[in-house]
């Protein structure tokens, strides 16, 4: 608040307010989620973001998209470091290989391997289109 960051501000606010939520939800009888819990909260809040940003950008709002992202740079440095599209790729490959996977019939058995080991790394999107195009090119 001193610093005069406002946006920051009413990012970190929102975000309390929906880990707030997520523990009444939850009903933890604690009061208070854990890390992974916490951590599930912002990438939903992140992915609020990049939805938003998308829709902005079909709408032709740039400037709506413009702060969408800004929020969404916020909430990142409260996320692990996202797999690089390389990473991504050689880790679905390595599934893929792991599950014994031959066609795309065999995509739910890939996701249910792959999708504990990118959690918070890399969004599912990506993840299911990038196992989409390997086990159809097999």
């Amino acid at each position: 608040m001193k610093a005069g960051q406002g946006q920051r501000r009413d990012v970190l606010s929102g975000l309390r307010a929906a880990v707030k939520n997520a523990e009444i939800d939850a009903k933890t009888g604690v009061g208070q989620l854990d890390d992974a819990g916490v951590q599930r909260v912002i990438e939903r809040e992140a992915k609020k973001r990049r939805d938003a940003i998308e829709e902005y950008n079909k709408a032709g709002r740039p400037d709506r998209a413009q702060i969408e992202q800004e929020e969404l740079v916020i909430l990142q440095e409260f996320l692990p470091a996202q797999l690089t599209t390389e990473e991504l790729e050689a880790l679905v490959a390595q599934t893929v290989a792991e599950a014994g996977a031959s066609s795309p019939k065999d995509m739910g058995a890939v996701m249910k391997l792959l999708t504990p080991k990118i959690a918070g790394r890399a969004d599912g999107r990506a993840a299911s289109e990038t196992v989409k195009r390997l086990l159809s090119q097999s």
